[in-house]
């Protein structure tokens, strides 16, 4: 995959790995808008910088320009699940490049979630680098069960369940 857009936010916790991880991803060519905070406080709130990096990215894909999220935390486990509450986002915590790589190939996750206390900057941009790089298989199977989230989504519906 080329260049593309990347929306990123952050809390408190990732302050310092957001500003170096722009920083990466600008040299590489991709286009970063952040929407994290702008100065550090150890009590601001995550999820509206979550869900707007979330929403930025469902908007951009409607448009059809190449847009990805990441989103950092201390854990990257309330992060992930603020942004997860956009419709149409998928995303996925990350712990190593194989659960990087996974996301992408088989979950077409467009939002990675990862826990700035809990890995080297090295190691994180690593997976962001094997996010981004990585495309979607497009197997019929992982698109039959990304389709089936998206329509419980949207509708509510499941598939019938077989013990009934």
């Amino acid at each position: 995959m080329g260049a593309m857009r990347i929306h990123i936010a952050t809390d408190h916790a990732g302050l310092d790995f957001s500003t170096r991880l722009q920083e990466h991803l600008r040299a590489a060519g991709h286009d970063v808008t952040d929407h994290g905070p702008v100065e550090y406080d150890a009590l601001d709130d995550y999820p509206a910088f979550c869900i707007r990096a979330a929403q930025a990215v469902i908007a951009d894909q409607t448009a059809g320009i190449e847009a990805l999220g990441v989103v950092f935390g201390g854990s990257g486990n309330g992060e992930q699940i603020a942004a997860n509450k956009v419709q149409g986002i998928r995303a996925a915590l990350v712990w190593n490049t194989s659960t990087a790589e996974l996301a992408r190939e088989h979950n077409d996750a467009n939002v990675i979630s990862i826990g700035a206390r809990q890995h080297t900057f090295d190691e994180v941009t690593s997976f962001i680098d094997t996010f981004i790089g990585t495309p979607f298989s497009g197997e019929e199977r992982h698109a039959r069960r990304i389709a089936q989230i998206a329509d419980f989504e949207i509708s509510g519906a499941l598939l019938p369940d077989p013990r009934a």
